[in-house]
């Protein structure tokens, strides 16, 4: 069976994989995850609309040991096992100066004047939004392409950003644990509100 939006059907099959099935995972097979298939998943996520194709959305894959220790420090105490047992972790940063990019990303009018003169205050919250919807692309494509997410603010936001991004214009948003799953670990999913509970057509 298939669902059909703007004449593209997409499998129930597949919207199983990326929403219905698809939980937030803590406990992880010891199964890695190579580079290449990292990159798919950017290649992925990239593709989705941002606010003037901002694309603020900067990305580091914390998978060795030493770099997972150097993350260790900055994460609450309730996500250390989890994300040192994570085949990989991704910090999901923003870069707060994301209009040095509009030139290159768009390329058909002056957008880096619409941005450039603006406080930090406000470029921050500008690439807090559109980053944050850069990162739910990026799990969907995660999980698209058979990968389990575990998506966390449980961490020192300072930590990381002086262990990670020092000396750049990036901030951290979120972490996202990537992995294969184990499904035997799972708690029963959450309720959620139903269409009536949450939304309004006017």
């Amino acid at each position: 069976m298939t669902t059909t939006v703007n004449g593209t059907a997409a499998s129930d099959e597949a919207l199983d994989l990326i929403f219905r099935t698809a939980r937030t995972h803590s406990a992880w097979l010891d199964k890695p995850v190579d580079e290449a298939l990292l990159r798919r998943v950017h290649d992925l996520a990239r593709m989705g609309p941002t606010s003037a194709n901002m694309c603020p959305m900067r990305v580091i894959f914390v998978k060795s040991p030493a770099a997972k220790e150097k993350l260790k420090p900055a994460l609450d105490a309730g996500n250390v096992d989890k994300t040192m047992k994570a085949p990989v972790t991704a910090i999901i940063g923003m870069d707060i100066r994301f209009y040095e990019k509009l030139p290159q990303l768009f390329p058909h009018a002056d957008a880096k004047a619409w941005f450039k003169d603006l406080p930090e205050p406000v470029l921050e919250y500008i690439a807090l939004r559109n980053g944050s919807l850069q990162g739910a692309y990026f799990m969907l494509a995660a999980r698209s392409l058979g990968l389990d997410c575990g998506p966390m603010s449980g961490f020192d936001n300072a930590k990381v950003d002086a262990a990670f991004f020092a000396g750049t214009t990036v901030k951290s948003n979120f972490l996202c644990n990537l992995g294969y799953g184990d499904p035997g670990k799972l708690h029963p999913r959450s309720p959620r509100l139903t269409f009536e509970e949450a939304c309004t057509v006017v």
